[in-house]
């Protein structure tokens, strides 16, 4: 009882800062610090997980999400010089339309939440040599191998078509084929050319020597 009651008590506390982050990210003025916020949104959400005894989807949560995805957004925040005032003209006129949607996913939830179906799973104690890791690999790739497979195929799409469009030849370009680079050999480097002087030096010396004698 005394356990249930720590862990009501740790999972309060993290909803209330997941809430609290969440909404941060959407009120922060400085994109740089609500990007941070969503990191730590991120972190709380992976300590949920790890209340329901999801040690891999928590893991995952952090590595992808913290580790790639937000890295991402702060490089391109932090890179592209964001003209705030100019992207926050007319924000209070797209309120009533927010606030229009933001009603309807909270009647949806409701609905959700309050459906007969939804109840809290009793706990179940596992065996000694139970993987989460592994039961969600073989409903993975058992049950839902087919959406598995389309989900690797359209991610797999979207990989070659950014590689195509970044190596996309230009007109303006000076991209170099490392290739080539590595097969270049002196000769196509370095060439010596012989060429004549426009005046030859014994024939300027012998007109300076008459000049000098008339």
């Amino acid at each position: 009882m005394t356990n249930m009651v720590f862990t009501d008590f740790i999972f309060y506390v993290l909803a209330a800062i997941l809430l609290f982050s969440a909404l941060r990210v959407i009120t922060a003025r400085n994109p740089v610090q609500a990007a941070l916020f969503l990191v730590l949104s991120f972190f709380t959400a992976s300590g949920i997980w790890l209340l329901l005894q999801a040690e891999f989807l928590a893991i995952v949560l952090v590595l992808v999400y913290v580790g790639a995805v937000m890295v991402l957004f702060l490089f391109v925040v932090m890179m592209l010089d964001i003209n705030i005032d100019k992207l926050r003209e007319g924000f209070w006129g797209y309120l009533p339309m927010a606030g229009a949607i933001g009603a309807l996913m909270a009647v949806e939830m409701v609905m959700i939440l309050g459906n007969k179906y939804f109840v809290a799973a009793e706990s179940v104690s596992h065996p000694a040599g139970y993987s989460d890791t592994a039961a969600i690999g073989k409903v993975m790739y058992t049950d839902y191998l087919l959406p598995f497979e389309l989900a690797s195929v359209v991610l797999l799409v979207a990989i070659v078509a950014a590689i195509a469009l970044t190596l996309r030849e230009k007109r303006e370009s000076k991209s170099m084929n490392p290739s080539e680079q590595v097969i270049v050999q002196k000769k196509d480097r370095l060439r010596l050319v012989n060429m004549k002087s426009e005046t030859e030096p014994e024939e300027d010396d012998k007109g300076s020597e008459k000049g000098e004698a008339s």
